[in-house]
């Protein structure tokens, strides 16, 4: 029998001893002790290799009778049913999961457009002279990729195709290179759009859109962990990652290029316009429109600078609306009103109700006419008490107003902006003064593989995090630019299309299954009363709330070993959700370490699922042994962003901070 077999049967006899020394005898065992039998049946059965989704829905179906009958015996089986029917109804209703099957096709459709072969060959180009740039390349290309599917055993196997052999011919370590494969493949779980964060915030209740937000910086603190450690082995021990060779390093020129460099200059900017200036470009054969062509290429680095730069710089100096000044209509707040009005003032105040001074003089009923002046056009004459109004200016035009309320508001840009500003600017013009037309053929390698994957990332995540759209949504949008992208690329047609939405259909019922076992199970345990058996517990052991997510955590590291993600969520979140509250925890900053620490769970023995998806295409010399030797130092790696991110929580809950309070 293999040693991973015997791991796991070790496993799993140690579980059923424990089950037998903690259970207490028949006659004292209670409901709360039933529902943490279940929850340890539950895990071995899933060792023995029982189907998670109905291991699930069976055990919760079995424990709920139970749990029912103690209560009510004749209404037991109705109890149970009526239960199943509203977990499932409840699933069925859940928004946040049609997120899920769209998520999954857009990856499919994306690893069926033929993007991995291209990225890696332009990446591990343009990444030549780094040390272990093979294993760079190979994580960026998984961490892009990983984040357009999400899909992890299809980046695993196509880079385990891909790269893996290109590694060894290269006189790779094996364990560096698998490594490099597995660790990589498996950031897909965790950077945005993950299908984990979506059950999570399913389970948990917590916003996928502030899942996303968070997890981002955890997502790229870990790849660049992941290339920093590749980058110091290549550097401590050459062997694990030797240099490339020259001649692997050189970029084919085309034509016209060779013959500008003879001709001209071998800087392509300055080159490209000598060139179209010259006529020594045209004697050699080039002509204008490929020279305004390869030109423009080379100006969009600029162009995008220019226009981020722009864009941010008119949104930082846009105008702020100021207070409306009430008083222009007579309006007046507070302390504001002016104390004189004129003519219109108040009487004043007298005790005694008497008739006016000017009444009392009047003849025998005091209602004489007053006097009429001799002159007639000093009759219309205002009272002498109401001051005279002057004529008001000419009234300003509409667009007069606008302007000067825009001079008075516009902002300066802060110094940031301008300190962002000037270090751009210096490094466009460092990145000109390089840009050799091998780099050119490089860039352009890069604009038809890299930024194609890259902009429909942004535009995915870009408007699930700004708002501008739900998760369900984002993902329509991220499926048509799957199918866009294979369009582009030429490989869409019917087959690929019924491929794509058989197997997205087919995960998609995977999970829901799932959904639906783990709502059942969940109840179920609920009204056994384990969960209180669980809350009395943790609570009686007065432990801190860093203790308690010291514990989480450990649990939750130790849990990955035998089971999967999905498992883990589906079936222990549950448990440790309510238990946030009372040691005031977030339950954003909780999942973020989760999804951190469920990296493990495709990167540990006996289950390490991303260990047997590069196996199935590795040489048949890669042993499964090595593979798990180069998995090891990516673990250690995956602990110590865990550490980061707990004791730095900024990383994670930053942007969502900005985003949305």
């Amino acid at each position: 029998m293999k040693k991973e077999a015997w791991f796991g049967l070790t496993i799993l006899f140690a579980i059923v001893v424990g089950i037998a020394i903690l259970m207490p005898s028949p006659e004292n065992i209670t409901n709360g002790h039933l529902g943490l039998l279940m929850l340890a049946l539950v895990v071995v059965a899933i060792m023995l290799g029982f189907p998670t989704a109905f291991t699930l829905m069976g055990m919760g179906v079995m424990f709920a009778w139970f749990a029912f009958h103690s209560r009510d015996p004749d209404m037991a089986v109705q109890l149970t049913l009526d239960l199943m029917v509203q977990r499932a109804y409840s699933v069925m209703a859940n928004d946040v999961l049609i997120s899920i099957p769209l998520f999954i096709f857009m990856g499919y459709l994306v690893e069926r457009a033929n993007l991995i072969e291209k990225l890696f060959k332009s990446l591990h180009i343009a990444l030549a002279r780094i040390p272990g740039s093979l294993a760079v390349a190979t994580i960026i290309t998984c961490a892009v990729f990983a984040t357009a599917t999400g899909i992890v055993g299809a980046v695993v196997t196509l880079m385990g195709l891909l790269a893996l052999p290109a590694m060894l011919k290269a006189g790779y370590s094996t364990q560096l290179s698998a490594g490099s494969i597995t660790a990589g493949g498996c950031l897909g779980i965790l950077i945005p759009p993950s299908v984990l964060l979506i059950v999570y915030g399913a389970t948990a209740g917590v916003s996928v859109v502030k899942l996303y937000a968070g997890a981002l910086f955890p997502g790229i603190m870990l790849t660049v962990l992941y290339i920093g450690y590749v980058i110091l082995m290549a550097k401590l021990r050459p062997s694990m990652a030797p240099p490339l060779p020259p001649e692997e390093r050189q970029v084919k020129l085309p034509s016209y290029a060779e013959k500008i460099s003879v001709t001209t200059r071998s800087n392509a900017f300055t080159g490209l316009i000598n060139a179209i200036k010259g006529r020594r470009a045209a004697d050699a054969g080039v002509s204008s429109k490929t020279l305004l062509g390869q030109l423009g290429i080379a100006l969009l680095p600029a162009l995008v600078f220019a226009l981020i730069m722009g864009l941010s710089y008119r949104m930082l100096t846009a105008p702020v609306a100021g207070p409306i000044d009430t008083s222009e209509m007579g309006f007046y707040v507070g302390d504001s009103a002016p104390q004189d009005f004129g003519g219109l003032a108040e009487p004043p105040a007298s005790d005694s109700f008497g008739e006016p001074p000017a009444l009392e003089t009047a003849g025998n009923d005091g209602l004489a006419e007053p006097p009429v002046a001799s002159d007639s056009s000093s009759a219309l004459e205002e009272p002498a008490g109401v001051a005279s109004v002057s004529e008001p200016d000419a009234p300003m035009s509409m667009d007069e107003a606008a302007n000067t309320s825009a001079e008075e508001g516009k902002r300066s840009a802060p110094l940031t902006f301008w300190i962002i500003f000037g270090v751009g600017l210096i490094c466009m013009l460092a990145f000109y003064a390089i840009f050799t037309f091998a780099r050119l053929e490089i860039f352009k390698m890069l604009l038809g593989s890299l930024f194609p994957l890259a902009l429909l990332i942004m535009a995915v995540l870009g408007s699930i995090v700004l708002g501008l759209a739900t998760p369900t949504e984002a993902a329509a949008m991220g499926a048509l630019g799957g199918m866009v992208l294979a369009i582009a690329y030429r490989r869409f047609n019917l087959t690929m299309l019924r491929e794509s939405a058989f197997l997205a259909a087919k995960t998609s019922a995977m999970v829901c299954w799932l959904f639906v076992g783990s709502s059942i199970f969940s109840a179920s345990f609920a009204l056994l009363g384990g969960q209180e058996i669980i809350n009395d517990w943790v609570l009686g052991m007065d432990i801190t709330p860093i203790q308690f997510m010291i514990l989480a955590q450990v649990i939750i590291f130790l849990l990955g070993w035998p089971l999967e993600w999905t498992e883990i969520i589906v079936i222990f979140m549950p448990i440790f959700i309510p238990l946030l509250p009372h040691f005031g925890i977030d339950p954003l900053f909780f999942g973020l370490l989760v999804a951190l620490n469920l990296q493990t769970a495709f990167l540990s023995p006996p289950v390490a699922m991303s260990a047997f998806y590069l196996k199935g295409v590795a040489p048949p010399h890669v042993t499964l042994n090595q593979i798990f030797l180069g998995m090891l130092p990516f673990m250690g790696i995956q602990i110590v962003a865990l550490v980061l991110l707990y004791l730095f929580p900024g990383i994670g809950l930053w942007l969502p901070g900005v985003l949305y309070n």
